[in-house]
């Protein structure tokens, strides 16, 4: 079963050592970050330094001006690693240690990007902006996505890429000083706060015969600000929709997924489709991605039904450890979706809450492994130690 771990361009920069490192740790690949969100990331091997603070979304190699003249959104230029090209360097020095590497491009989650172009971003029932949560209805979030999926996918030493964030990012997000914790949101009710009212998605509403959705989102909600629903831990995805459902009513509820799923689906195809058209033959693309389409966040929702087809990728990485898993699902994916190789994400740093002794997942095709950078001596060891008996 071959497998990759997850790495920024600064786990191996200034650190000889690091490529050997992970080649001994039985990997095949690795999975390396071009195009990145805000990060604070510990380093607990390097020879220099223990922390890198990234503060903002950026790309790690040189973007090409021409890709992106006359367009607003665009990828922000890296400032805190030496070099001109980050990426590139860390890929050939892993190259050489006899790993293959993959582009890892984060899409639809920019802060910064959000926050300089707030009219690019999700808009909630209530009208308050997501500025981390691009909306990927909108053409110029669509046409920046495409660009960087393929600028940021297709680097020159990549066999492969992984898009991440490729479909609805929405209100959960790893924020700084949070405290939107005082009343707890099970999956429906983050889903209904995640639906997009920006002018493109309302018109598309209208359009549709539900001009006064935003209207039924808050009554939906409101017994839900009230204490008056239990935040409900769901068995799977379907037991989720059911509760978007009872919530919003079945009509309605249909009509978001419809619109969402084929938005969301119209942005895979095309990141998929230009990135094989910029690599050529050979080269791998997987989203991502949760197999329930209503799912959202770095792992969008993917609809399963034709995925080979209708939108071209060769896999999906799935997440595999933690709430929200969908590890149990692996086996009825095969079926819905054939010919589409299942990566298992499993997260193998304990102080993260993963469990580097688990890594024996017999329905996945693939495995993936977070985060080899920020993993412990011990937690490297075991992950040696497993992959070997896996062999």
């Amino acid at each position: 079963m071959r497998s990759s771990a997850f790495l920024y361009p600064w786990d191996v920069l200034g650190d000889p050592a690091a490529p050997a490192r992970l080649a001994g740790l039985g990997v095949q690949g690795v999975t390396l970050a071009s195009a990145y969100h805000s990060v604070r990331a510990l380093t607990p091997r390097h020879p220099v330094t223990r922390v890198v603070t990234a503060p903002h979304a950026a790309v790690y190699y040189p973007a090409a001006a021409g890709r992106w003249s006359g367009q607003d959104l665009r990828p922000y230029r890296q400032e805190w690693l030496p070099g001109e090209d980050p990426w590139g360097e860390a890929a050939l020095a892993l190259a050489d240690a006899g790993l293959e590497v993959s582009s890892w491009v984060v899409l639809a989650h920019n802060s910064r990007l959000g926050d300089d172009f707030p009219q690019s971003s999700v808009c909630n029932a209530y009208g308050d902006r997501y500025p981390w949560a691009l909306c990927v209805a909108r053409p110029e979030v669509v046409r920046y996505c495409t660009e960087l999926a393929v600028e940021a996918g297709v680097r020159p030493g990549a066999v492969a890429t992984e898009l991440e964030s490729c479909g609805w990012y929405g209100m959960a997000h790893l924020h700084a000083h949070d405290k939107i914790g005082g009343i707890p949101l099970d999956g429906a009710a983050q889903y209904l706060m995640s639906l997009c009212f920006c002018d493109v998605c309302s018109a598309a509403y209208a359009d549709a015969g539900a001009p006064d959705l935003d209207a039924a989102v808050r009554a939906a909600l409101a017994p839900v600000w009230r204490g008056e629903v239990t935040p409900a831990v769901y068995r799977n995805g379907a037991d989720e929709w059911s509760a978007v459902q009872a919530l919003l009513g079945a009509d309605l509820a249909g009509l978001t997924l419809d619109y969402r799923a084929e938005r969301a689906r119209s942005l895979q195809r095309g990141c998929v489709r230009a990135v094989r058209a910029a690599a050529g033959p050979g080269f791998r693309v997987f989203l991502h991605a949760d197999p329930s389409a209503h799912r959202l966040g770095a792992n969008a929702g993917v609809t399963v039904d034709g995925l080979a087809d209708a939108v071209g990728a060769d896999g999906l990485v799935l997440p595999c450890t933690g709430p929200g898993s969908v590890r149990d699902a692996l086996p009825g994916l095969a079926k819905a979706a054939p010919g589409v190789l299942r990566a298992a994400n499993l997260t193998v740093v304990s102080g993260m809450g993963g469990d580097p002794a688990r890594l024996l997942v017999p329905e996945a095709d693939e495995l993936r492994l977070y985060h080899a950078g920020v993993a412990s001596d011990a937690d490297l060891a075991e992950v040696a130690r497993q992959l070997a008996a896996l062999r």
